[in-house]
Parts: structure tokens; sequence; C-alpha cells
């Protein structure tokens, strides 16, 4: 087992210290280091990664922006030379946070944390894998939802756009006023999905099928349904628009 990690921090030394540390822990595996928050967007664009190393205060971007920004948020551990940072780390949902100077000893109890929580985040992804495949055996498109105390089963072609809030998705449903809410993360739903359900933004996931138009950098679901194309989920938009339109764009907008 490797976890695939990213360090990022603006200060040479800073990045080096992570680099050797990462080095001496055989179930990390340096994918990435990046020195500032910008970079790491980029490389986060095209790049999955399973934890983060960052520094929290860096210039442009901090760490927290940086994470906050993120549509699927991998495990975290932040390091900062401010102990007042610490209670922004894990309102994020860190793993652990490092206060500099750190020692390796300290390095590596956070690494195993994230060693665990992998473990187990990955457990647990197996086993709804196995969950949605058998529900699609028997009962072809359609999904379970566990809401409050009971599984509720959702067809599918009516969904039309689930969005995040924070822990909880809302799934809308084309011919109801209510969303269904669920317990969970657009990162643990997204390979559910057929292919006609693709990511347009850090807090969205529509159904292509239930699009009536797409104006600039805006899908139209109905005269009052609106969803935004994310920046850096564009490319994915277009790659869908590749195979699924016809006709050319006489003007780029």
């Amino acid at each position: 087992m490797k976890i695939r990690t990213l360090i990022i921090d603006d200060e040479p030394i800073a990045l080096n210290k992570l680099r050797s540390y990462v080095e001496k822990v055989g179930f990390l595996e340096l994918v990435g280091e990046c020195s500032s928050g910008l970079e790491a967007m980029e490389f986060l664009a095209v790049t999955p990664v399973d934890v983060i190393f960052s520094d929290i205060s860096m210039p442009d971007l901090s760490g927290l922006d940086l994470v906050t920004s993120l549509s699927t948020v991998p495990l975290l551990v932040f390091t900062t030379a401010y102990a007042q940072y610490a209670l922004d780390g894990f309102r994020l949902s860190a793993v652990d946070y490092l206060l500099k100077p750190y020692s390796f000893a300290d390095f590596n109890r956070a690494a195993n944390k994230v060693c665990e929580l992998y473990q187990a985040r990955n457990m647990g992804k197996s086993e709804a894998a196995v969950s949605v495949a058998r529900a699609s055996d028997v009962f072809g498109d359609t999904i379970f939802v566990k809401v409050d105390y009971r599984y509720v089963r959702i067809d599918l072609n009516r969904i039309t756009y689930i969005k995040s809030y924070g822990e909880y998705l809302k799934i809308y449903l084309a011919g109801e006023t209510s969303p269904v809410m669920t317990l969970s993360s657009i990162a643990s739903l997204i390979g559910s999905l057929p292919g006609n359900f693709i990511q347009v933004h850090r807090s969205y996931v529509v159904n292509m099928n239930a699009v009536r138009e797409i104006v600039r950098a805006r899908l139209v679901i109905d005269s009052d349904t609106y969803i935004p194309v994310g920046d850096i989920f564009k490319a994915a938009l277009q790659s869908y628009l590749q195979t699924h339109a016809i006709g050319v764009s006489g003007r780029k907008d």
C-alpha cells in the first residue's frame, strides 16, 4: 500500500524537510511538491493525491484557501509556525497539524494517523461499491440512498442535479419539490453514477440529460435553476460536449 502524497510550503528549507520526512515513511509515496498554493491548485487539477501536507501561511493563496477551493478534498495535515491556526485547520477536518519546528517523531505520528484513516476510508469505499453493484444487478438504473434511518431507492434517470452542503448532499429529483438529503460527499458518490453525470463545480454534479441548455458558464435546468460551471471543471464539460453535441460555435464565451 502506498499513499500518494503532495507536500506544499513556500519556504525551501521547510519543503526540503517535508520531502526528507516523507521519504523516511515507507507507506507514503511523494508524487508532487509545490512552493505555493496556486502551483498546488494547478497540480491537483490533473493529479489525484491521497494526502496533502501543507503549510497554512503562504502568499497569494494560503493552505486553508487552497483546501476550501477543492471539489474533492484529500486527507490533510497542516504545518504552521502559528498555533492560532490550528483551530482553523481542524474546522476543515484536518487529520493533524504540525507546529513548526516539528521533529520526525511528530511527523511520523501524523503520518500514522493518515494511514489509519486512509485504510478506513478505502475499506468503506470497497463495501459501498459492493452494495451499489448488488443494487444495480437487482434493480437496474437505481441507487440506494440512506435517509435518516432508512434506505431509499432512487431512479437515477429522475435525478436532475446533486448539490453538496458541507458533509451533506441534496439530491434533486424531477417532479419533486423537496430534495433527498443524505450524509455523504460528492467524492464518495460520483463513482457510482453513469457517464451522463458530470461534476461541473466543487459543489455540483449534474445529470446532463436534465440540462435544457448551456449559456456561457451556466447550465440551465429549468427557468428557476441555473448551475454554475467552475473553472477547473470546464475541461470535463468540454470533453463531454465533444461527443454529445453538434455544430460549431462562432465565438468563444
